[in-house]
């Protein structure tokens, strides 16, 4: 049994043959996620892990880990993990600090990715494979075990599309949300998705605690479907309305991904054809300028964006510009290929007591 992949639910059925109590499965629960104990038989050394319990950890259970290649830091704060699977592939995660308070952790779903959007550069990569549940946790244990303020939020926001490996990312998300797991609020954890339609479908009849945040970027379909080549499998109606549901379903309103790109979505016809979209569905703005690498795209010119922000009134909604840090070290929005350039290359810490 894998400890860092199974939910309590889970846990407690492969630990029935050693008929642990309630107590006890939750021990080891959080002696795994919580108290982040390192190795199988640190786990089964906890408080309160009966014997026959502890034995049977040892026969059958494991608790691997993802390498760390490479950790690079932007003079922003931002820190990129570069991290290799015993699985295959390479996959990052970025530390982002949230004023001097907390960091939230952007994390990888899939190794590549399979949607292709042209101004991401893991899209290029193509799609190799989908990650196991613990892999995704492992990147988040992995950051909070070097950080020195407390990781409150995780955005699965990383390399791949996360609705496109459901059952790993919604296991994990409810991991990172257990109060014996990461304790991290429900709604400080966030999908964004470029808009699976049957998979957003699917989020919103389950009702979870997690928050969505929609990729558009542009509400003119044919405008949209250079950029995000799944609008020709998931057509912007069919999007719109899979939003209205799951704005209805939680009473809040949906966070709409706009890519701000120069010369492309920022007239005033794209503000329009998003009210237009969007009637009477209560959402949020978040203006994130586009980061590529290969030129073929350029950020918004200051006068354009602030343009567009005015254009963006008539929608009576609330605007913000998200801040996409990193770009030097290929941590911003849509850069994440695990490269490796730029940057301070942060030595490796020494183990702690636990480790050791």
């Amino acid at each position: 049994m894998n400890l860092k992949s199974l939910s309590l639910p889970e846990l407690e059925a492969a630990l029935a043959p050693a008929q642990p109590s309630a107590t006890a499965v939750r021990k080891v629960f959080a002696g795994v996620f919580a108290h982040a104990r390192p190795t199988v038989d640190a786990v089964a050394l906890a408080p309160q892990v009966p014997r026959r319990v502890a034995d049977l950890l040892r026969a059958q259970a494991e608790m691997p880990s993802l390498k760390v290649v490479e950790r690079r830091q932007a003079e922003d704060g931002f820190v990129k993990y570069l991290f290799e699977s015993p699985l295959g592939g390479r996959i990052e995660a970025v530390r982002i600090p949230i004023f001097e308070e907390k960091y939230v952790v952007c994390v990888s779903s899939q190794v590549g990715c399979a949607l292709a959007c042209d101004f991401c550069m893991t899209g290029k990569l193509g799609f190799q494979r989908n990650l196991q549940t613990w892999e995704i946790l492992d990147q988040v244990m992995q950051v909070r075990a070097e950080a020195d303020r407390r990781v409150g939020g995780v955005v699965f926001m990383g390399m791949g599309e996360p609705l496109l490996n459901y059952k790993e990312t919604i296991r994990a998300a409810q991991i990172l949300s257990h109060p014996a797991g990461f304790s991290i609020s429900g709604t400080a954890i966030t999908f964004s998705t470029a808009g699976h339609v049957p998979a957003i479908r699917r989020y919103t009849k389950e009702g979870h605690p997690f928050r969505l945040a929609f990729s558009v970027t542009s509400a003119i379909p044919e405008k949209r479907a250079k950029v995000l080549p799944i609008e020709k499998t998931h057509p912007l109606p069919e999007l719109i309305q899979a939003i209205r549901e799951y704005s209805e379903a939680r009473r809040e309103r949906a966070m709409i991904a706009y890519v701000a790109i120069q010369g492309f979505n920022l007239e005033r016809e794209d503000a329009e054809a998003l009210k237009a979209a969007f009637e009477g569905i209560p959402i949020k703005v978040d203006l994130i300028d586009v980061t590529d690498p290969t030129g073929k795209y350029l950020p918004p010119t200051a006068e354009e964006l602030s343009a567009f922000r005015d254009h963006l009134q008539i929608l009576k909604a609330p605007i913000a510009r998200r801040y996409s840090g990193g770009k030097e070290i290929g941590a911003a929005c849509g850069t994440l290929a695990a490269s490796q350039y730029g940057g301070t290359v942060l030595p490796t810490p020494a183990a702690s007591p636990r480790q050791a």
